[in-house]
């Protein structure tokens, strides 16, 4: 393994790139001392940004000592983690057999159809960004989804056109 010195220039950055940086730093050094550590610095930094910024991985290299390879390779096996920013909402579709047996085939087609987009991107305003994934464990109920932290069985086009009027819509309070 090979060891990587960096020097960040934190003049030449802005402030959100240094401040995006220190966040790296703080998380990888309050984690990289536990045996096997690669995963969970990972999912800590995920966690925080929702997914894996570019400078991370040369940071991770640093101070795990290892090559920039080595991070990348780890980042790019794992279909949890992501190297791009994702839309306000995830939804996670089901493309394992039970649901498939359940018109889980037809339902992710409409999905992509209704946002426009496939899998693994992200609507135009930022709104929804659309996995695939394959078993929600909810395979009684199928075709599911996920919606952050929720599971939701039996889905129709229906229910899908109220639940992204629900994520895409707006609640103003005026006082």
């Amino acid at each position: 393994m090979c060891r990587h010195d960096r020097i960040y220039k934190v003049d030449a950055m802005d402030e959100t790139q240094a401040g995006v940086l220190n966040t790296i730093e703080d998380l990888v050094g309050s984690i990289k001392h536990k045996p096997g550590a690669l995963l969970p610095i990972l999912h800590s930094i995920q966690d925080h940004f929702g997914y894996i910024p570019d400078p991370a991985i040369g940071v991770i290299a640093s101070h795990l000592r290892c090559t920039e390879a080595d991070v990348h390779g780890v980042i790019s096996f794992y279909h949890y983690f992501r190297s791009q920013k994702p839309g306000r909402h995830v939804i996670e579709v089901c493309r394992a057999e039970a649901c498939q047996a359940q018109g889980g085939r037809e339902f992710e087609q409409y999905v992509r159809d209704k946002l426009n987009i496939g899998f693994d991107q992200t609507t135009p305003n930022q709104d929804i960004s659309l996995k695939a994934v394959y078993c929600l464990g909810n395979c009684a109920t199928g075709p599911s989804i996920r919606v952050g932290d929720d599971i939701k069985g039996r889905m129709s086009p229906a229910k899908f056109d109220r639940l992204v009027d629900e994520l895409t819509t707006f609640k103003l309070e005026l006082k």
